[in-house]
């Protein structure tokens, strides 16, 4: 076994070991949460295999050997749920339901905080219920996981996946959300996903999906078109993966959004197609293989604010890269204007 892979083995043991001491010592305060069955109990079986698609433009090939040869846990591993908090959409009542949705690590905790203290709360506006959610994977370090079984104690937004968290694998993440999505929460009407480090504005949010004509026909963000294939660096791929130079057209994962009614879709070409190691081309390719289309809209501030005023924030979807205290004080600067006005 190549050194590298031995590196990865003995990470995957380990985390294993202390995920089951974390899962001993949660064991009393998950058995009591009482949660009613999911929506959808029998999913269909896995069947995947290589994949030739076009977008018109360009051809794409993925031979799911090569994909099962570098990345096989992304093709294999089963979603598994430690903590899935499957009532968390019965919450919405009567409203449509605007799930706000965050990828984040068991390390981020502050950040989960500032975003609980700001835009990621329960409530209602422009007819939506909003809800936050929080994707998260495990980790070797056990205080951190105690960390996220507190937070879901106290908050129960929190979804908690058995597999590492590492860079490729919120390939599965994705992968495993969407069935979370089709077990237990098809009746959201929209689903925003970002990272951690965004900024969401959600009275803008809301204002554009009640203006926008079919907003529930397209996934909406900024798209990037053709985007070159890097070799080097964090986003790299091998050419034995991947020799194209072009990736699909897809949106930039640091925030966009779903419609519900398209759900069912992504999640059907997810059994089947090769789980690409970055998470955003990945759900490019899932789109794609749906007969999807996305809708640019460059108020997804995927590469930050233009200027860091006021304005910029008001005007904005979203806004990519914002510090918890930053994040703080534009909330404040957006909301303090109004009072009697809830955030």
């Amino acid at each position: 076994m190549p050194p590298r892979q031995q590196q990865w083995w003995c990470l995957c043991v380990l985390a294993g070991i202390l995920f089951s001491i974390f899962l001993y010592s949660s064991h009393l305060s998950l058995q009591n949460r009482q949660v009613p069955p999911p929506l959808w109990t029998t999913l269909p079986p896995s069947n995947r295999r290589s994949a030739t698609l076009s977008d018109g433009t360009i051809t794409f090939y993925l031979k799911l050997s090569s994909y099962e040869a570098q990345f096989p846990n992304l093709q294999r591993h089963p979603c598994r749920p430690v903590i899935a908090e499957a009532g968390l959409c019965q919450r919405a009542g009567a409203s449509p339901l605007l799930l706000l949705v965050v990828k984040s690590h068991p390390a981020s905790s502050s950040r989960r905080a500032a975003l609980r203290h700001t835009w990621a709360r329960p409530r209602e506006m422009g007819g939506y219920w909003l809800q936050p959610l929080f994707l998260v994977a495990t980790t070797p370090n056990v205080r951190q996981l105690h960390l996220v079984q507190r937070e879901s104690s106290s908050f129960r937004d929190v979804v908690l996946w058995d597999f590492v968290e590492s860079h490729h694998n919120l390939s599965l993440k994705e992968r495993c959300f969407l069935q979370w999505l089709c077990q237990h929460c098809r009746q959201a009407a929209f689903i925003f996903k970002g990272d951690d480090d965004v900024f969401v504005n959600p009275k803008a949010l809301v204002g554009y999906l009640q203006r926008r004509p079919n907003a529930s026909h397209f996934l909406h963000g900024n798209i990037q078109n053709h985007s070159k294939v890097m070799r080097y660096g964090k986003y790299s791929v091998s050419r034995a993966l991947y020799p194209l130079d072009r990736y699909p057209c897809f949106a930039s994962g640091g925030g966009f959004i779903l419609p519900g009614p398209l759900v069912p879709a992504l999640y059907q070409a997810s059994l089947w197609l090769p789980v690409f190691p970055l998470d955003d081309v990945y759900l490019g390719f899932l789109v794609l293989a749906a007969g999807l289309s996305f809708t640019h809209d460059e108020r997804f501030r995927v590469w930050g604010a233009p200027k860091d005023t006021r304005e910029v924030y008001q005007e904005s979807f979203m806004v990519h890269g914002l510090t918890p205290e930053r994040m703080e004080e534009v909330w404040t600067e957006l909301w303090s204007p109004h009072p009697g006005k809830e955030a």
